[in-house]
């Protein structure tokens, strides 16, 4: 289906282009990273589309359906930026259930999401597959931490200062724009700008 015609579906129609020159066939990964709240999920969701425009099987995800539960987090010591920035999200699961399934291809079942944050509970997992040439859009915090700098094949953040202390930690540790494949100025979610 074809999207109507706005400046941010331009912009985005030129970084699929981008995307679809180097990655034709296959699967693919492309996160959205970038600092707490500079629109990430609605940014992931308008990518999906304009590639999904262009007949791709597309595929979204999102770190906040792997987080741990608050009750797991508390494990790990008192409530603090240091605490979520290492433990607030399972990336055991998020390998074990996404990324490493859906690499394998073909008819490997994956899942999208298993826990609901704002409930703090797990959900049942829906197991879904797709062809051997797809697209998984997955967006969140700390997506260029060491621990998963090898998940993406296309990294896009959202350009912008650490908004808050888990943010500076995980900055600190890998700030996302110097590894980016595209670094977006989202200041204004209209009228999105390449800056790097």
């Amino acid at each position: 289906m074809r999207l109507v015609t706005t400046p941010r579906v331009t912009f985005l129609r030129g970084l699929a282009d981008e995307i679809l020159a180097r990655f034709g066939r296959g699967r693919v990964v492309v996160t959205v990273d970038g600092p707490w709240l500079a629109g990430k999920t609605a940014f992931g969701d308008d990518l999906a589309a304009v590639l999904a425009e262009r007949d791709r099987a597309v595929f979204r995800a999102s770190m906040e359906a792997f987080h741990r539960s608050r009750e797991e987090q508390a494990r790990f010591g008192p409530d603090i930026a240091e605490r979520y920035y290492r433990f607030g999200f399972d990336e055991s699961a998020l390998r074990r259930v996404l990324i490493d399934p859906f690499r394998m291809g073909g008819s490997t079942a994956f899942v999208t999401a298993v826990f609901d944050p704002v409930a703090d509970r797990w959900v049942e997992p829906k197991w879904i597959t797709g062809p051997a040439d797809a697209f998984l859009v997955l967006d969140g915090r700390f997506l260029a931490r060491p621990s998963l700098a090898d998940i993406a094949d296309v990294r896009i953040v959202l350009a912008g200062e650490p908004a808050d202390a888990a943010d500076a930690i995980a900055y600190a540790a890998a700030d996302p724009r110097a590894t980016a494949s595209a670094v977006v100025d989202n200041a204004d979610p209209a009228l999105p700008e390449r800056v790097g």
